[in-house]
């Protein structure tokens, strides 16, 4: 995992990533038309308007209130600031009012704090998916403390937790502590790690849990049956979703990312609409000659078999249900 995102890419630089985020931010932001923060609250009045984006990450472009993990400075950040107004920026004019906040690890490590403060100034506009050091004890009591603020799940990562992530005490406990809560459980996993995640859920079938990004199928420009069958076997668990989401990281990675249209058709006959939500993983999907607005637009405009009761599931409905907007 590097500090561009949580995907390898070896095509683009990180003064490129800079740079096209940057501009993309700054242009959105002056689309004529485009909702001011105001007029963006008026029409949030009604809790049934607008779209939830179900995965972008924010952070500060300072470090004094929110440290940065050790051996990170600023000059790490891409791009150097990535606010939740620069983010609601991008998302207003495509009608996107709420986002879930995740917490990115790379940054910020395990302190969930610029997330739940943002969460604290918009409450009708935010969820965090935060994130425990499940090898320490109490995770549960931490989890349920979170909960007060805004974390409706966490993310849980491999790479992070070593190759024990699912094995261990601590991690028995969120998913025990998930099952009263309600908060949602999130893998960041690879193909990979399917079989783990799904004798997981197999042992925890009241947990929420929510697999992001499609399990990284594709990733390598490759959409491989085996992968996706894999993936769709963890239908059979009731509680459990996908993220369709992170199209610039999968398969060709280049608007208008038709190609994923199958993937996402396998996952809507097996999981049903009810248990997808779309995300755009920003700022990740600004760059390379992606944008938000090719994210959700494969959503709303091009794919045929969606019935507008279906894109209401995708786009608002069932991420409003896992992570609890109310």
């Amino acid at each position: 995992m590097n500090s561009q995102s949580i995907f390898t890419r070896p095509n683009i630089t990180r003064r490129e990533m800079l740079m096209t985020t940057a501009a993309t931010v700054a242009g959105v932001a002056a689309l004529p038309g485009s909702l001011t923060a105001a007029e963006s609250d008026k029409v949030t009045s009604d809790k049934d308007a607008g779209w939830i984006d179900a995965h972008s990450h924010i952070w500060p472009p300072t470090v004094d209130k929110y440290p940065l993990e050790p051996g990170k400075t600023v000059a790490d950040l891409a791009p150097p600031s990535f606010t939740g107004e620069e983010l609601m920026a991008i998302a207003r004019p495509v009608g996107v009012r709420r986002v879930v906040l995740i917490q990115h690890n790379v940054y910020h490590g395990f302190d969930n704090s610029y997330l739940v403060d943002n969460w604290k100034a918009h409450p009708d506009r935010y969820r965090v998916v935060g994130m425990v050091d499940s090898r320490k004890p109490g995770s549960g009591n931490t989890m349920r403390a979170l909960h007060r603020t805004g974390v409706t799940g966490f993310r849980i990562t491999p790479s992070r937790l070593g190759a024990d992530w699912l094995d261990t005490p601590g991690m028995a406990e969120m998913w025990e502590t998930a099952a009263e809560t309600g908060q949602a459980m999130c893998g960041l996993i690879n193909p990979s790690d399917l079989p783990a995640f799904d004798a997981m859920c197999r042992k925890h079938p009241d947990t929420p849990a929510v697999i992001d990004h499609f399990a990284r199928v594709g990733i390598d420009g490759k959409i491989r049956k085996k992968d996706l069958d894999n993936l769709c076997v963890i239908a059979k668990h009731k509680k459990t979703h996908v993220k369709i989401s992170a199209y610039y990281a999968l398969g060709k990675k280049k608007p208008p990312h038709d190609d994923l249209v199958p993937m996402i058709k396998r996952l809507y006959d097996t999981f049903g609409p009810e248990r997808l939500m779309w995300a755009s993983d920003c700022p990740y999907q600004l760059n390379d000659g992606n944008s938000y607005e090719a994210s959700i637009s494969l959503i709303t405009d091009r794919i045929d078999f969606l019935t507008e009761s279906d894109k209401q599931w995708l786009l608002r409905k069932t991420a409003e249900n896992v992570f609890s907007f109310s």
